[in-house]
C-alpha cells in the first residue's frame, strides 16, 4: 500500500469505524427494544464527535490539517472504547458501577409514559454472543479501529 493510500485508509476508517459501531447501537435500539443505559450514552457521545471530526478531516484533506482531525477521531474512538470496557466490566459484576440508570421517554400522557417507562440497567447486560456483551464489543472494535487508523496514518506520513 503506498503512503497516499494508506493515508486515505486511515481517513476512511476514521470515519467508517464509528458510523457503523453507532448505526449497530441505533439498529439494535430502534429494531430490537434494546434500550440504552447511561454508560451506554457515554459510549455514544466519543463515536458522534469521532464521525464529526473525520467529516472536518475529509473536508481539510488537501490542506494538510487533515491527518489532525483524524488523529483527535482515533483518539475519540479510543475513548469509546475505554468507556465500554470499563462498562463491560460493570455487566460482568468485575467493579461497581454508577448508580444511574436510564429510562426511555413514552408519548402521550406524561404521568403514563413515568409510570410505565422501562429502566435500563447498567450492570446487566441485555444481550450477548458467545458471553460478550454489545458494551464488549464496542471496546473490542473500538481499540482496534483505533489501533488501525493510527497505524495506516503512521504508514501514510513517513513518506
Amino acid at each position: 500500500m503506498t503512503p497516499v493510500q494508506s493515508r486515505n485508509a486511515a481517513y476512511a476508517l476514521a470515519l467508517i469505524v464509528p458510523a457503523a459501531l453507532m448505526g449497530g447501537a441505533l439498529i439494535s435500539q430502534f429494531g430490537f427494544g434494546l434500550y440504552p443505559c447511561e454508560m451506554c450514552w457515554w459510549q455514544r457521545y466519543p463515536h458522534i464527535a469521532a464521525i464529526v471530526l473525520a467529516l472536518l478531516a475529509f473536508t481539510m484533506k488537501g490542506k494538510g490539517s487533515g491527518d489532525m482531525a483524524v488523529i483527535l477521531a482515533a483518539i475519540c474512538i479510543a475513548a469509546s472504547g475505554l468507556i465500554g470496557a470499563f462498562h463491560a466490566g460493570v455487566e460482568y459484576n468485575w467493579w461497581e458501577g454508577v448508580t444511574a440508570c436510564a429510562t426511555v421517554a413514552g408519548s402521550g400522557n406524561p404521568l403514563d409514559a413515568i409510570m410505565n417507562a422501562p429502566v435500563v440497567r447498567c450492570d446487566v447486560a441485555p444481550w450477548t454472543l458467545f458471553g460478550v456483551s454489545l458494551a464488549g464489543f464496542n471496546f473490542l472494535i473500538s481499540m482496534a479501529g483505533a489501533v488501525l487508523i493510527f497505524a495506516t496514518l503512521g504508514k501514510g506520513r513517513r513518506a
